[in-house]
């Protein structure tokens, strides 16, 4: 870095450091000495992707900083965790150039790899993880079809077309007002208000970035001062308490950013907040059998305008006379006890079951149905396509409509708590089921979010490119199905989770190459491809190869190898000269050093031989020790490989 760019960044940080001062500017580095934070340090420090993905879904400040003035995203780089860099990343971590912490973790790169990663991710090409969900709500003030406003406001002329859940979510003006009387369906802007002031006041509303410059352009200063002061005026009678001075223009870039990101921030919780209060509240689980009986109102207190229904798995189980549930266990049926809820579903019958026996009852299959909005389900193109279709789910009808969705109950919670808003925090053990659903619904998004918690929370207590155990032995109970997972990249097209799967399987072949389900899962990707020829290879068998050369190259790096074959030379030498040479192979010394010099390496020798224990390899056969283990290991491994390749008649 020259002298005049480090005195920029001087002079950069100086000011900022006032600004923060002031109040004026959030510090985006504050200092965190919280053991929660210490823990997450830690985990990116040692390279751990599934309690960095914990901490992360638990809510810690991901751009804070430890006693030490370290971020996350430095220790990683640091060390050289390619993979929880890029979990950082995906989740908001800031590498910005031109600012002191983001400058320290680009110098401070193990490696060239790590550093283009974090280029790659350079604020100013990147955007606010929370503009899609912005950008979809803004698109809504204008999208002429398919229709889902059901609110109007006229004035001067103009017409908005609103939505009424949008309108209660964002201002506590309207979420009285419409409390009061559902049914509204136009407003009447007051008269002292210009159109352009409540032009300005629905874009903020519906998370458009506006500016006062742009507001006013062609306006005279006389004009110009009207629309300032209904901008004020609507903003006071609206709740919006932040309205004037968040669209007032700043030269500040990074303020401005600031205000920007606070408000979506802000915006998503009040979304967030709407959604649990009348959404999830009014979602009811009753017998499959009876969901047609469901009839709910047009014309309902959350303006909902489509029912969507998730069935449960489990419609086979089988409870004794006396309620003692026979059916398997908790870990197969995650069905929620059946809810009377409030409003238009209050009072769906669900009567007693029917005694199969008199000893034995079945438990009828559940399904959970949820109210939503379309304006909101446009965000996948499924749903999109056939509200903008002839099928019967885009017509109107006196009661709301119940679309299927081939998932369960809880897949589709997830589901909507994404698309309303833009969080997914879900288990490692819906993650699969997620994964499919967004496949399905065509939510990119959502699925790439999947792939990420299958590939940090399935992979143990390590890093994708490390095992936690280099010798490749693993806990009896795998945290995920690697069949399952790698199949499931297949189907849904994710590489991601191909890569993850082969670097998972690699780090722990010797457990898999001689499994039944190993060599058929090696037959389907030699299927994969089209018109096969007998010179193609088989992509997860090269992705394996690949792998596992890193696995055991890693081993050795890490180990100082190098250094300690160049050193063990030179003790040999010594230890292996008799008395008559003993001269020559240290040099020019009295008799008693030369002795000494022949007992100290005859001694570190004899410290390189385990104390316990007998080293072999997956052969069983003894060596000498845990390099010559490794390195036999490796061929072993690849011979494997080529055995079943050639079981198989297949040329790879």
């Amino acid at each position: 870095m020259d002298v005049k760019k480090k005195h920029e960044i001087e002079a950069a940080l100086a000011m900022e450091a006032q600004a923060v001062s002031a109040g004026h500017l959030k510090e985006e580095n504050p200092l965190d000495v919280s053991d929660g934070f210490g823990a997450f340090c830690e985990a990116c420090r040692r390279g751990d992707l599934k309690v960095c993905q914990e901490k992360i879904s638990e809510g810690v400040n991901i751009n804070a900083r430890d006693k030490f003035d370290y971020t996350p995203l430095i220790l990683a780089s640091l060390c050289g965790h390619y993979e929880v860099i890029r979990l950082l990343l995906e989740n908001g971590a800031l590498c910005e150039r031109d600012t002191f912490q983001g400058e320290r973790c680009l110098y401070n790169a193990l490696n060239d790899r790590i550093r283009n990663l974090l280029l790659s991710y350079d604020y100013a090409k990147s955007t606010n993880p929370l503009q899609p969900l912005a950008a979809h709500i803004t698109s809504l003030l204008t999208r002429p079809t398919p229709k889902t406003a059901d609110i109007t406001i006229t004035a001067y002329g103009q017409t908005f077309y609103l939505h009424k859940f949008l309108l209660a979510a964002r201002s506590p003006y309207f979420a009285k007002k419409l409390a009061a009387a559902p049914s509204t369906t136009t407003w009447k802007l007051p008269s002292t208000i210009p159109a352009e002031s409540l032009g300005v006041a629905l874009q903020y509303l519906y998370f458009q970035e506006v500016s006062i410059r742009r507001a006013l352009f062609g306006l005279s200063d006389e004009q110009e001062l009207v629309v300032l002061n209904g901008i004020d005026r609507i903003g006071k009678q609206l709740e919006m308490e932040r309205l004037f001075e968040d669209i007032t223009e700043v030269s500040d870039r990074r303020l401005l950013r600031q205000r920007r990101g606070e408000e979506l921030e802000r915006g998503r919780d009040q979304l967030h907040g709407w959604f649990k209060n009348n959404v999830l509240r009014f979602k009811t689980t009753v017998d499959t059998d009876k969901v047609d009986n469901i009839k709910w109102d047009r014309d309902n207190s959350i303006f909902a305008d489509i029912l969507l229904r998730a069935d449960d798995d489990d419609g086979d189980n089988v409870q004794d006379s006396d309620g003692t549930d026979q059916s398997p266990g908790p870990s197969e049926s995650s069905t929620p006890p059946v809810r009377t809820t409030p409003g238009a579903l209050l009072g769906i019958p669900v009567g007693p079951v029917r005694a199969r026996s008199p000893f034995q009852q079945r438990t009828p299959r559940k399904s959970t149905v949820f109210p939503a909005h379309r304006a909101m389900l446009l965000r996948s193109e499924y749903f999109l396509t056939m509200f903008s279709s002839q099928f019967k789910e885009a017509q109107d009808t006196p009661h709301l409509q119940i679309v299927t969705i081939d998932c369960s109950p809880a897949v589709l919670e997830t589901i909507l708590i994404f698309m309303y808003t833009e969080r997914a925090e879900f288990g490692l053990d819906i993650a699969i089921d997620v994964l499919f659903a967004a496949d399905q619904l065509f939510i990119d998004k959502l699925k790439q979010r999947a792939a990420i918690i299958i590939s940090a929370l399935g992979n143990g207590t390590t890093s994708a490119v490390e095992s936690d155990n280099p010798r490749g032995t693993t806990d009896a109970d795998e945290p995920v199905d690697i069949y399952e997972v790698i199949r499931a990249g297949w189907d849904t097209r994710v590489q991601r989770l191909e890569e993850f799967a082969a670097r998972y399987i690699a780090y722990r072949l010797e457990n898999y190459i001689d499994q039944p389900e190993f060599a058929e899962l090696v037959q389907d990707s030699a299927n994969r491809v089209k018109a096969r020829q007998e010179t193609d290879t088989v992509e997860l068998v090269d992705d394996i190869r690949y792998y596992l050369s890193e696995r055991f190259r890693l081993r050795f790096e890490d180990s100082g190898l190098d250094e300690m074959m160049d050193e063990n030379a030179a003790i040999q030498s010594v230890a292996d000269a008799d008395d008559d040479n003993l001269f020559d192979a240290v040099g020019d010394s009295s008799l008693a050093d030369q002795l000494k010099a022949k007992a100290k390496a005859q001694e570190l020798l004899e410290q390189q031989v385990p104390a316990a224990g007998v080293i072999r390899n997956l052969d069983g056969e003894e060596v000498g020790d845990e390099f010559a283990q490794d390195a036999m290991n490796y061929q072993i491994l690849l011979g494997k490989i080529d055995a079943l390749l050639e079981k198989l008649n297949l040329d790879a």
